[in-house]
């Protein structure tokens, strides 16, 4: 497998878009069948690039949002206002379109299902899609490691994969799932709207005795801060994998 990482990351390819879904009104989780795909581990990501009919091209790089297995590859694209690449894939792309793309890319922040040891998810907003991959490679492999995702959005209208989640939650014991609103919360919501903190890192995940793996994505400051409380708390920096975007970051 990592072979066939790196010898993918140098070689574009041309995929075939099977199916899209909006995911929120600014989200878009797009399916793509690429034949000659390597395989990928929880957490790489992928660069994708648009060529206009003048030769102008652009490229942004957007994490892989499904487990490994096959060569079907989801990403989950947000949409920005002035993107470039994003408002595309987002609006415009659809089945049956050819997208180029290369990878996977990426070897360190990235889970093992072998590792069996409990595990610490955070992300803020589209961070939690490589997260994502995790959780669901875990459910794809039946592992028992023990997850915890802290997962914080503006409010319940952007959140991604609620659904979902909320039902690989409820299907077996190993995945609780704790949500945090900075804007606006749903109605009867337990914690008022506002970012993550320590008490309640403290309180949605693990105990620093407990040597959990962590990794944390999302926009620079999410990610720092996150970051910053958990060491802050007893959590061995070593154990803490970070993967931040800043306003291009590949979205």
């Amino acid at each position: 497998m990592a072979r066939a990482a790196v010898l993918g990351r140098l070689t574009w390819q041309v995929g075939t878009v099977a199916a899209v879904r909006d995911e929120t009104p600014t989200a878009r989780t797009i399916s793509l069948d690429v034949p000659q795909w390597p395989g990928h581990l929880a957490g790489q990501h992928v660069d994708v690039r648009l060529t206009a009919p003048d030769g102008y091209s652009a490229q942004r790089s957007y994490s892989i949002a499904s487990a490994p297995g096959g060569t079907r590859v989801e990403l989950t694209v947000q949409r920005l206002a002035d993107g470039e690449v994003s408002p595309y894939l987002a609006q415009v792309l659809s089945v049956g379109d050819p997208v180029e793309l290369r990878g996977p890319i990426g070897g360190w922040f990235v889970w093992d299902p072998d590792d069996t040891g409990p595990v610490l998810l955070a992300g803020g907003g589209s961070g939690v899609v490589p997260l994502m991959a995790m959780v669901r490679t875990r459910a794809a492999t039946g592992s028992r490691a023990p997850f915890r995702l802290v997962y914080s959005a503006r409010s319940d209208q952007t959140a991604l994969y609620t659904s979902e989640l909320a039902g690989l939650e409820h299907a077996g014991p190993g995945l609780e799932v704790t949500h945090v609103y900075t804007r606006t919360t749903p109605a009867g919501w337990p914690w008022p709207a506002g970012r993550a903190t320590s008490d309640l890192l403290a309180a949605a995940g693990w105990p620093p005795e407990k040597m959990p793996s962590v990794f944390v994505c999302g926009p620079t400051g999410f990610v720092e801060t996150v970051a910053d409380l958990l060491v802050g708390a007893g959590h061995q920096p070593g154990k803490i994998k970070t993967e931040r975007f800043g306003p291009s970051g590949g979205q």
